[in-house]
This record gives C-alpha cells, structure tokens and sequence, in this order.
C-alpha cells in the first residue's frame, strides 16, 4: 500500500492549475464565482444549463472539459456544514477527477476563513480514494501517484492527515481481500510485519493455549476449521508519556459461513468481511502509535473462521468461557459475540499479557469493534455504526466524536431489563435468542457480562461497508471507526 505522494504549495493564481490534466478549485461559499476564475463564462453556461445558482456549489460540485483536454471540477465550501457533509462533498468533487483514474491531480484551495480545514479533508479524501483497493483483474486500477496541494497549510500540518489516510487504506484494504487470500494464518504474519515495523510489542496465543487456559468461547468457534490457525492476537504500544491505557478488541472472523446454522447464499456472500472489526482496531492501533499519542494501547484481535464440519459447534452445547461463566448455544450464527466474551476477557485481566514479570494494568477504557449483528443494520442502515456504552458521559463522548470525526454515530439502549430474555435454563446465560428481537442490544448487554466492569464502547460496524460509498470514502468498504476512534482517544484524553 503506497498512499500519493503530495506535493506542497502556496495557493497563490489561478495559472499554477494550467499544467494539471486534471484540476479541483475549491472557494469559499458565495453567491456569485470570482470575476478572474479561469473559464469562468464557460462555468456559468453549465449552471444556467443546469438550472443552479452559483451558490449551490457547496452541495453539488461540477466538472468541466476544456479544449485542449483537461478537466477542472469546482466546488465551494460551505462553513456551516458539519464534517460529514464536508466530507461528503470533497469526496464527490474529487471523484469528479479520480472516475478518471489519472496519474496525478492538483487540488487549489482558496484562502479564507476555515478554508485550512477544508484543504486537510481535501488531502484525505484525495490520498484515501486515490489507492485502489486489492482486485485480481488482468487491468487493476491505476493508482493515484501524485496530489498537487496548493492551499495556506505546511508539511507539519498535513503529517497527522497524512497517517490518518494510511490507517484507513490499511483497514479497508485487509477488509478487501479474498477469503482464500486473508486466512487466520496468512492474516497473522500480515499482523507480525506491521507490528514489527511499527516497532510494537506482539503476542499470539493459539488454539491450543487458548484451550489450555479455559478460553472455550474462542475455542468452540475456532473448532470448526483448521483451528491450529485460529488465535486471539495482542499488541502493545506503551510509549513513557501514557498516563491512561485502553485496550482496543476487534473481532477477526476471515469468513463466517454461519456454522450448522448455514447462512444462505445471498447472506453469506461477502462474510470474508465479518473482521472487519479487527482491521479497524489493528489500523487504529498503528495509528495511534505513529501520531504518538500519549496513551498506552492494549490491542487485541480474536482471528478465526466460522466454519461448518463435524467439529463445528453446535446448538445446545453448553460452552465455558475463559471466566468460568457458562453459555447455552443458542444460534452458530452468533460466532462474534462467543469469541468477543473470552477476547474481552484477557484484555480487561491485568494479569494477562505479562512482559517482564510486569502484569498489564488494567485498561481504563475498553472499545471492542465487530460487524456483529444483522439487526444494526435493520435499525440504522448503513450510514450509521451503533455504539453501546457503559456509562453516559462515553455515550456522549462517541457521539461527540462522531460528529467531530465525520463518522456518525448513533448510541443505543443499555437497560437491565433486557437481560431476562438471556436466561437460560441450563447454563449461566444464553449467547442469544432465537426471536431476533433487539438482537443488537442483546449482543452488547452479554458482551458487557466479559467486560469485568470496566468502561466501556461496543461498535456494531453497521456503516462498514455502505453502497455507493460513505462521507470521505468513495468505496463500498468505508474503513468506518479509524478516525472516529482516533478522534475519542484524543477527546478522552483532553477531558481526563
């Protein structure tokens, strides 16, 4: 993955477009176009033609040939727009350009009153869809190579943007990839060059481990395949300044085939999704290590398949996780929340992932996120992730960060008195019902039973992967949860 190169000037004329084969202008809102704008009789013929004033600009941006070949889009930006909107539409005056895969685009952002902001969205929206995602085609996708950035901001300024756009390619990109590609093993010695050049700590512990310390949770899942593959995976970055911890859970299902349960063809395609969670909490992680944040993170990815074969488990076992809490197996297709329960377990014991003769403290937030629940997505689409909280001030918090981060965010109920529908008559808890009923919510209110108290934020990823794209991001697959969760870290450490 080699994100654009961009290439940094001074937005000062017009004329540095004119040896762009492809050229973004982007200007304040108003109610009229600037009188020295290049083509500006020819823009004003395509509104009239069009039936636009120049001020709706800032919701629909426009594309326009020029003779000699060159394409230039324009778009004004509108201050009162919140950062999805923002995002929104940079990413559709950018692909204005991109449709057309070129080598390079130049990207000229006028000066004013919150235009900076502007220009490091156009940046990020311009280096995340300039990469390709993995496709096995005989004529891939050009790459954007180059992005011609002249707008008020320095390098120094564009550095955070920069690692931002990285992270959420990373997550997008493991999300992409085949089945037969991304298994449990070939995803862990992905998982081990990344952490070894991002210079963190790692430890796997394996199917037999997992066995051997009581994780069946992990275990029943991971059983049903070639489970000597299968692994919950820990990564540490724990830089002198940290004051706080958090651990970061994702969960790593490479395909989820629904177990006994067998999903249906038109549901099972693109289960080689379901780890999403993982990848989102792997790019994060990574993220958060480059930017040095002043926090030490406790990253934990639950890799396995969810497959159908005589080992598989079934409905009835009664399963014990890794606290000695028992499980009646309600539904095979409920494989996240069983390898969630044992995952968030190890990361909230402080006596787990020893290096040194020195325990892991204890994490003081803990942020799981999974592609967990079908339900999500009948309650909010795919335009919204779901978050559950244990506390109102982090309800609060995720939306904040949502809002701030351009990734949207809805939080849901967290009552008690949904856990009666839980109970079982032979074991401890059930892992779900068979009615669908709020499943969602009832996913998140037997995960927080593995929480072991602490605070907490379950992500259901039901924004994903959105036809059509999302906010920044023009593809399907929208790295959704990268900067939202970058954006919590920073707000959660500002308040503490």
């Amino acid at each position: 993955m080699t994100l654009p190169r961009i290439a940094l000037q001074p937005a000062r004329r017009y004329s540095q477009l004119d040896h762009a084969t492809h050229g973004l202008i982007i200007l304040p809102a108003g109610a009229a176009l600037p009188a020295d704008l290049p083509q500006r009789e020819q823009w004003l013929a395509v509104l009239k033609r069009k039936a636009m004033k120049p001020k709706e600009l800032a919701k629909t941006p426009l594309a326009l040939d020029l003779p000699d070949g060159q394409r230039r889009a324009l778009l004004m930006a509108d201050g009162a727009l919140s950062r999805f909107e923002r995002l929104t539409r940079l990413r559709k005056a950018v692909m204005l350009l991109l449709d057309e895969t070129p080598k390079s685009i130049a990207v000229w952002v006028a000066a004013g009153e919150g235009m900076a902001d502007v220009a490091r969205d156009a940046a990020y929206v311009a280096q995340i869809n300039g990469v390709p995602l993995p496709v096995r085609k005989k004529k891939p996708a050009v790459a954007l190579a180059q992005i011609d950035l002249f707008c008020s901001l320095t390098n120094s300024d564009l550095a955070p943007v920069k690692l931002l756009a990285g992270a959420n390619v990373l997550a997008r990109e493991l999300t992409a990839l085949a089945p037969n590609e991304l298994t449990p093993d070939t995803y862990r010695k992905r998982i081990r060059s990344v952490a070894k050049e991002a210079g963190l700590s790692i430890e796997e512990f394996d199917f037999r481990a997992l066995k051997k310390m009581g994780a069946g949770a992990f275990c029943a899942v991971a059983q049903g395949s070639h489970h000597e593959d299968a692994a919950i995976v820990h990564l540490s970055w724990k830089p002198k300044s940290a004051k706080k911890t958090v651990a970061l859970v994702g969960k790593g299902i490479c395909f989820d085939t629904g177990g006994h349960n067998l999903k249906p063809a038109r549901y099972m395609a693109g289960m080689h999704e379901d780890m999403n969670g993982s990848a989102v909490a792997l790019a994060l992680t990574l993220a958060a290590a480059e930017m040095k944040l002043p926090v030490a993170i406790d990253c934990w990815l639950a890799i396995a398949h969810n497959h159908l074969s005589p080992g598989a488990y079934k409905q009835n076992d009664i399963i014990t996780a890794l606290d000695g809490t028992t499980i009646e197996v309600m539904h095979t297709d409920a494989e996240g929340r069983m390898v969630l329960a044992d995952t968030l377990l190890m990361a909230t014991d402080g006596k787990l992932g020893k290096r040194g003769g020195k325990a892991t403290p204890a994490p003081d937030l803990v942020i799981d996120f999974a592609t967990l629940t079908g339900s999500m997505h009948v309650a909010l689409g795919a335009r919204y992730s779901g978050v559950f909280a244990s506390s109102e001030k982090l309800g609060a918090l995720a939306v904040a960060a949502g809002r701030a981060s351009g990734e949207r965010i809805c939080v849901f109920p967290f009552d008690e008195d949904y856990d009666p529908a839980l109970d079982s008559k032979v074991a401890d808890v059930k892992q779900c019902t068979l009615d669908g009923e709020a499943d969602h919510i009832l996913a998140a209110r037997f995960l927080q039973r593995f929480t072991r108290k602490r605070p907490w934020l379950h992500v259901d990823l039901s924004a994903s992967s959105c036809s059509g794209g999302l906010g920044a991001t023009a593809s399907d697959l929208t790295g959704f949860g990268v900067a939202w969760g970058l954006t919590l870290l920073a707000q959660w450490l500002a308040q503490e």
